[in-house]
């Protein structure tokens, strides 16, 4: 797998792993709503801005996601963004104050373990 390739896995993953913190900050808005019936969640959704730029950077991963899918073979692609789950970790210990334990760093370390060794895998001919 060369450099941009590496760098398109990467950055999708982290534009996926984005999206889901600033959707939490959307999803945390809407849970303030007073008796929200499902016309209330749904327009108040519709006009976050939290909402709104999750699901941007949602659109913008799955674009370079496409990108991904054409150079690499899905088996080896798909795997990789379980290191979102890694990032996803990191940032929540760091930012919303998320207990890391011992079974989320051997959790953590077996998915790099996992994407270093599919990463290496040959491609199909």
């Amino acid at each position: 797998m060369n450099l941009s390739t590496v760098a398109l896995v990467l950055t999708a993953v982290l534009l996926n792993t984005a999206a889901q913190f600033v959707l939490k900050a959307g999803a945390q808005r809407l849970s303030q709503l007073t008796n929200p019936d499902w016309l209330q969640i749904l327009m108040a959704a519709a006009l976050s801005p939290h909402i709104l730029g999750g699901l941007t950077l949602y659109v913008a991963s799955f674009g370079l996601w496409i990108g991904v899918l054409a150079k690499l073979d899905v088996s080896v692609a798909y795997p990789m963004l379980s290191l979102g789950y890694v990032l996803a970790a990191v940032v929540a210990y760091f930012w919303l104050g998320e207990a890391f334990t011992l079974n989320k760093a051997v959790g953590i370390a077996l998915v790099v373990a996992g994407v270093y060794f599919l990463a290496r895998t040959p491609a199909a001919s």
